[in-house]
């Protein structure tokens, strides 16, 4: 019996044939085997442009802070940014910001400094 591939998106070993391709039932990834090229994630800014590790970013709005009681105002500027391209949540980018500490964002609120 030959045995198959870990799943490559959440490493599950649960995988099953299904046809050509290969299902992960845990997190409904499928793939085909015979492909070896990889999807590269990209993550954009606001205005479209492709943002990488270390970049800056600006935020474009102002961004209430869950359990205080101020908020990141518009025009914050935020300096080497960590993307987080698997992100259930959409916070695809961990930074920190001063006054604030540790923080997730979503790309839809930051452009390109």
């Amino acid at each position: 019996m030959e045995t198959l591939p870990n799943c490559p998106k959440c490493n599950s070993e649960y995988v099953y044939e299904d046809g050509n391709l290969l299902v992960c039932p845990e997190c409904a990834y499928e793939w085909n085997p015979t492909d070896s090229v990889e999807e590269e994630v990209v993550i954009k800014d606001v205005n479209g442009n492709v943002l990488k590790d270390g970049d800056a970013v600006t935020v474009v709005k102002d961004l209430k802070v869950k359990g205080s009681s101020s908020s990141i105002k518009i025009g914050t500027k935020v300096k080497s940014i960590r993307l987080v391209p698997d992100a259930a949540d959409g916070h695809d980018i961990e930074c920190k910001i001063d006054g604030f500490g540790a923080m997730k964002l979503k790309s839809s609120v930051v452009k390109k400094a």
